[in-house]
């Protein structure tokens, strides 16, 4: 479990690095709004033709070379992204680290093979935090970095890719039980998708990570915007309010979500998380001042780091017998799909109708979620 902690936290920082640059450098080589958010979705749209390919390669050839795949083909992504001088290539980069985008799934495939059932909500909280805590140092390294030049963050990036690459190799061992081998299935992202909805219980919690997906991301495209137009924050003090945001999510993920899914059970938690996000993500621009705002996002905090992990437990739990892989590819792909969506339904309504839009609609789609979440709940 450790070493998992270590491979997903070493990758992210890398992929923290990277993000929140695309805007800046591909304004630098002439892109139009556009061809801007055409860059931000390629990773996205290309995880989510792959996710479920990926997982379902891992349940019948072993989560270790998919890793090692995965690992490779985001360094040499992040690599074309250092070494860029144009958009195509920014384009090529951003579309293979999305066609190797295969780690995070993998990861959690790998704590549903080495956890039992009861402890595997705790499993996925650590896969959480290790994800929390590395995209909130990278931004702060990468923006280092770019002061030395704008070729550093990319070659940086791409070495922790390869850190965590040489860990996996040397430090990994194949978790995957030894059994007879499937018959491939070749299905189509959207197939793969709705076959996973079809099964009795995960095409809720598949449906409930969409929707929390679709209003978190909407969330992150915009509460920059918010934060510096309406609470005047500076450059520095937004990379503060989200790293402060990512600790407290991380805090619970790593060191809370094992006892209390332990006690209450992940059906429970989801219920609680959910409804406390929606209250947060519901009165975060209702906030009279920063302090105000800053006294209020501990609420979505908590709420984000109790739902995502117990999720990710529950699609585990309820994936039949071989298929923990594809599970969780389809799971992730249901994520990706929602980060292509959610970005552009909050800025249109962010810059056409009002600043409430992004963070009540996304409160609305939560609150839906949490409907279904009750209804599982009663099952």
């Amino acid at each position: 479990m450790s070493t998992v902690f270590l491979i997903v936290f070493v990758d992210l920082i890398g992929f923290g690095m990277v993000l929140p640059l695309l805007p800046l450098y591909g304004h630098r080589y002439g892109a139009s709004s556009l061809l801007l958010g055409l860059l931000l979705g390629s990773y996205s749209f290309m995880q989510f033709i792959f996710a479920p390919l990926w997982g379902r390669l891992s349940d019948r050839r072993g989560r270790r070379p998919i890793l090692l795949i995965a690992l490779a083909g985001q360094a040499l992504g992040y690599l074309l992204f250092g070494l860029a001088r144009g958009l195509a290539v920014l384009f090529v980069s951003r579309i293979l680290a999305g066609i190797c985008a295969a780690n995070i799934a993998t990861a959690q495939a790998v704590v549903a093979d080495i956890t039992p059932a009861e402890q595997r909500a705790r499993g996925m909280g650590l896969i959480g935090a290790a994800f929390g805590l590395g995209f909130i140092l990278g931004p702060a390294f990468g923006g280092l970095l770019l002061q030395i030049g704008p070729t550093w963050p990319g070659l940086a990036a791409a070495a922790l890719s390869t850190t965590a690459l040489i860990l996996t190799w040397l430090r990994l061992p194949e978790t995957l039980a030894r059994r007879e081998p499937t018959p491939p299935q070749h299905r189509a992202p959207l197939k793969a998708l709705l076959g996973g909805l079809r099964i009795p219980g995960l095409g809720g919690v598949i449906l409930m990570g969409f929707l929390l997906t679709l209003a978190f991301s909407g969330l992150e495209s915009t509460f920059a915007l918010l934060v510096d137009q309406h609470y005047h924050f500076t450059p520095r003090a937004i990379g503060l309010t989200f790293a402060y945001l990512g600790i407290l999510s991380a805090l619970i993920q790593a060191g809370l979500i094992g006892r209390l899914s332990a006690r209450f059970g992940e059906r429970a938690l989801v219920v609680f998380g959910l409804g406390l996000t929606a209250v947060g993500m519901a009165i975060i621009p209702a906030a009279p001042n920063a302090t105000a705002l800053l006294g209020l996002l501990p609420i979505l905090a908590i709420g984000m780091g109790l739902t995502s992990p117990a999720l990710s437990a529950l699609a585990s739990r309820l994936a039949p017998a071989g298929a923990q892989g594809g599970t969780l590819g389809a799971y992730q792909s249901a994520a990706s799909l929602a980060r292509i969506v959610g970005p552009v339904w909050a800025a249109t309504g962010y810059s056409g109708l009002s600043h409430w839009w992004p963070f009540l609609t996304g409160a609305g789609w939560i609150a839906l979620a949490w409907l279904i979440a009750l209804t599982l709940v009663s099952d």
